[in-house]
């Protein structure tokens, strides 16, 4: 029993440290993760493998509930978080931001008590959707490629001649796929002839996601900001129990399909999930983000502890595997604990930090806010990965910028992920890295 409640201990003081990682733009938890795995290798005698693991999935609970602070207060959203970033921003700018976090915030909660409940009948899901969907994996990935390219859609003035709706169309449309082209072009360097260090390959994908998604939209902010309106006090407004149900089980089918099949994130899921069940307004929307996100991030480590499954699928799950391999009942129940009370817990700290950002953003300049996050990240991201780092962020914030500027969506930035696992997947990635000059 002492045992058991030292591990949920262990968890809990990693859900405190994800909720402070969170509070960072551009910062993700598995690059934490990877440099805490490297501590933990020089002092093993410190914890327990089985501990580590549990305060791991602490933090990773802590964060992917909390990180949507900087999505909604500086523009700056994780891969997961670039959808929600206009209806977010727009509820900031009506002096709802608090309102924007706590409503994705909600989804989290609700993606996350739907994965207690599933827990018991976790592997009795998981085990045939995984059987059916494996073979297949190539296309399907294909396919979605091809979905979230065939989803742009332009946007033109009616009133304009027809010429100039022509331009002005594929603008938009053009933006977008440059955006998931040089994404792509990026992820292929990465990871056939990466400048970033060996020494700093635990976080080699981090100044490449810092560029795409946190980067841009600070310097928007930075560049064109202006102090958002005075927020309302409180983050609490009616949510019909209909939308919070049908938005979280929308989430958490979408992220738990996302967990299932390798590269999709959070964000595609719930994407995904989005159409196929029809979401039609901003609220219910927000919500469906917040669980899908939570549950592919959550999802996908809790099945690395669901005994007999040998499912990794992850950052978090693949750095923990390396070092322990979760056994028994006894660890799973464990786990699910875990998830319970650092979501509980997690939960309470984003209504207090919505609260305390309501405040902030209309008592500080934005710019200084952007400017202080920006510098902390490039600092961060010199420290972790050195020059080489710093220059896969500079390039990969000029294609963020695309979208921020010109059109489309930011989603078109996982092209970095999506080309070159794909291109694996169907067997041709080397083939395409050599025709780059990659080998």
């Amino acid at each position: 029993m002492l045992e058991s409640l030292g591990l949920l201990a262990a968890s809990l003081i990693g859900a405190v440290l994800g909720c402070a990682i969170a509070l960072v733009p551009g910062l993700h938890v598995f690059n934490v993760a990877g440099f805490a795995l490297l501590l933990y290798a020089q002092m093993p005698f410190v914890l327990s493998e089985q501990a580590l693991a549990l305060f791991l999935l602490g933090a990773l609970v802590g964060w992917s509930v909390v990180n949507v602070i900087p999505t909604v207060f500086l523009f700056a959203p994780d891969d997961a978080h670039a959808t929600a970033v206009l209806p977010a921003t727009k509820y900031l700018l009506h002096g709802r931001g608090a309102e924007a976090a706590t409503l994705i915030g909600s989804g989290s909660l609700g993606a996350l008590l739907g994965l207690v409940l599933l827990s018991p009948i976790l592997d009795e899901v998981v085990r045939p959707l995984r059987a059916i969907l494996q073979p297949h994996t190539g296309w399907i990935l294909t396919a979605i490629i091809a979905f979230l390219l065939l989803g742009e859609w332009p946007r033109a003035d009616d009133l304009a001649s027809p010429l100039r709706r022509l331009i002005s169309a594929w603008t938009y449309l053009g933006a977008g796929l440059l955006t998931f082209a040089l994404s792509g072009l990026l992820g292929m360097v990465l990871f056939y002839r990466s400048p970033i260090a060996v020494e700093s390959a635990f976080v080699n994908l981090m100044p490449a996601f810092v560029g795409l998604f946190a980067a841009p939209g600070l310097l928007q902010v930075l560049v064109f900001g202006t102090r958002p309106p005075r927020q309302q006090a409180s983050p609490w407004r009616e949510v019909e129990p209909r939308l919070l149900l049908r938005g979280s089980l929308t989430g958490l089918s979408g992220g738990l399909f996302a967990s299932i099949l390798p590269v999709v994130s959070g964000g595609i899921g719930g994407l995904l999930a989005g159409h196929a069940t029809a979401l039609w307004n901003e609220r219910l929307f927000m919500i469906s983000l917040g669980a899908s996100k939570v549950a592919y991030y959550v999802g996908s480590l809790l099945l690395l502890f669901v005994p007999g499954l040998t499912l990794t699928r992850g950052g978090m799950a693949w750095m923990i595997s390396s070092i322990y391999v979760p056994y028994g009942w006894r660890t799973y129940w464990l786990a699910v604990a875990a998830v319970a009370l650092c979501g509980a817990l997690a939960f309470v700290v984003l209504v207090a930090m919505a609260r305390f950002a309501a405040r902030l953003a209309s008592a500080w300049s934005p710019q200084w806010l952007a400017g202080g996050a920006l510098g902390l990240v490039t600092a961060l991201t010199m420290a972790l990965t050195g020059w080489g780092g710093l220059l896969v962020m500079g390039v990969a914030t000029t294609i963020g910028l695309i979208p921020v500027l010109v059109g489309g969506r930011r989603i078109n930035g996982l092209g970095v992920l999506l080309v070159p696992i794909t291109l694996n997947v169907i067997g041709v990635g080397p083939a395409v890295a050599a025709w780059l000059g990659l080998l």
